[in-house]
């Protein structure tokens, strides 16, 4: 894999663009950067090449947030600006965008930003080592909208993704609710800078680092990136490196080529299609849940759980359906939904249900060289119809135990169809056909839910681990299809303690 002291390493400022180079705003400098081990970390590169130590080094796995940077990058003719975990980003994925440390936030007259001093005057910091990062998820708070920042829960999704360890999140909480009435006066003197020097470096063509026989490629077009798969069937597929990122942080795999999908626009497009939602495979949950939560509420909810902020800005919905993972939260209510996955292979294309696609742990139905391209979630006519749940130890950033989602149709109370999916409840995300078979064409009453439940010991059988032993997981799942009945029911308020507005109408 190599060490950062392998180099060499290449900082031309000002310098044309190179196709066998990266170039990316540091700090709003110009670099460029050539022959790079295609597995280094942004924060590798931030503490050992640049000595930019402020970003610090945690968990390496993207869950403590104590290297948290802000990425900023070109989006319909301005710059948005995201925090994320620099520790399982990868340097390639820079490409085009601008990075921003907490060194970059001193004032050159000496002074505190307007976050730092926040924090400070709530005497928000203790040991200060998880400080730098709580500093850059607020402070890309106070880079976005003001919407956003007046929106309900918004202090808790933004530091969810932080953990502190003894200064309590009390005096963090007040500091974040000042800098929420703060005016981002800064901003756009920010966006304005980097916006000419990110659209200077904008182009569409193919990005290569190589380096001792291990490569990054970077593709600008769907037509390329599909090429590419072609030509390199080994190559991991890499989009937000949430996965991949703690392959090599943690199991210290040796990966020869990775193919990111972060400048591929049509992988990334978010719409309706007439009776369908068309997700790209390169969205981010992020860049999703604002059309997710819309045409499905509680599937938008579950997101809000998906990770962490930092995380939902570069994990993406193809990458975790690819991923296959059994846990995974989002495929059990794109398979409850119906949703079908797109494959691409050059220029061929075959689409599948996908809970066909899953077809044991770690196997999916995909042939060297294809990838996945979208995904297709039929629209429902009454939204309120999918129901999620999640069952954690934790609220946010937390891993399942049971994921489950329920897309029940009932017409003049009989049960029409039944489509029920569970995570960590097998080998992959699995429907419950036995449970749905028993449902439908009965009546849509407590007696018929009641009589369905001994047909879960036929659709699973789970394992124990440190999060649930299988009993729990099979007496979880099937109180969560009494807890949908129920809720079909009544108002949310009387079952849910946290979440929609509506829970609270």
């Amino acid at each position: 894999m190599g060490t950062l002291a392998d180099g060499p390493w290449l900082t031309l400022v000002n310098s044309p663009v190179m196709r066998e180079s990266i170039q990316f705003l540091l700090n709003g400098r110009l670099e460029t950067l050539r022959n790079v081990p295609p597995a280094t970390t942004l924060l590798d590169y931030l503490r050992k090449v640049k000595r930019l130590t402020g970003t610090k080094e945690g968990c390496a796995e993207g869950d403590c947030g104590a290297c948290t940077v802000v990425i900023g990058e070109l989006n319909d003719g301005h710059v948005r600006y995201r925090a994320v975990n620099a520790c399982i980003f990868l340097l390639g994925m820079l490409e085009g965008r601008s990075v921003t440390t907490v060194e970059h936030l001193r004032g050159t007259d000496g002074r505190l930003h307007p976050v730092q001093q926040a924090l400070l005057d709530a005497h928000a910091s203790q040991c200060g080592f998880c400080t730098p990062g709580f500093v850059m998820s607020l402070y890309a708070l106070y880079l976005g909208d003001s919407e956003q920042r007046s929106r309900a829960g918004c202090i808790d999704d933004v530091l969810a993704g932080n953990l502190c360890r003894c200064t309590g999140y009390g005096p963090i909480v007040r500091a974040a609710q000042s800098i929420c009435d703060l005016p981002a006066h800064d901003a756009g003197v920010q966006e304005g800078s980097d916006l000419v020097q990110l659209q200077a470096i904008a182009h569409r063509e193919r990005v290569v680092l190589e380096w001792r026989g291990r490569r990054f490629y970077s593709p600008g077009s769907l037509e390329d990136f599909a090429r590419l798969c072609a030509e390199n069937p080994e190559a991991t597929i890499v989009s937000g490196a949430t996965d991949v990122g703690v392959w090599i942080t943690k199991a210290h795999r040796d990966i020869a080529s990775f193919i990111w999908t972060g400048r591929v626009s049509e992988l990334k497009v978010v719409r309706a299609e007439g009776a369908l939602l068309r997700v790209g495979a390169a969205a981010t949950w992020s860049d999703a849940e604002p059309a997710l939560g819309q045409y499905f509420p509680d599937f938008g909810e579950l997101v809000r759980r998906f990770g962490s902020v930092q995380v939902r800005n570069t994990a993406t919905i193809g990458g975790n359906i690819a991923n296959g993972s059994p846990i995974g939260d989002g495929a059990p209510a794109l398979i409850a939904l119906g949703a079908r996955v797109v494959l691409r292979r050059e220029t061929n294309r075959r689409t599948l249900p996908l809970d066909a696609f899953f077809i044991a742990q770690g196997k999916q139905d995909r042939q060297p060289g294809e990838f996945v391209e979208a995904i297709e979630v039929p629209l429902l006519a009454d939204p309120e119809r999918l129901k999620c749940y999640k069952l954690s130890k934790r609220f946010d950033q937390d891993i399942s135990a049971v994921c489950g989602a329920f897309n029940i149709d009932v017409v003049d109370g009989t049960v029409r169809e039944a489509r029920i999916c569970y995570g960590g409840m097998a080998a992959t995300p699995k429907r419950a056909g036995n449970v749905e078979a028993a449902l439908k064409d009965q009546a849509w009453t407590l007696a018929t839910v009641m009589a369905a439940l001994p047909a879960f010991d036929h659709d699973y059988t789970p394992l124990s681990d440190v999060r649930g032993s299988a009993g729990y997981r099979t007496q979880a799942a099937k109180n969560l299809l009494v807890k949908y009945f129920h809720e079909t029911q009544r108002p949310l308020s009387e079952t849910r303690l946290i979440g929609r507005q509506a829970a609270f109408n």
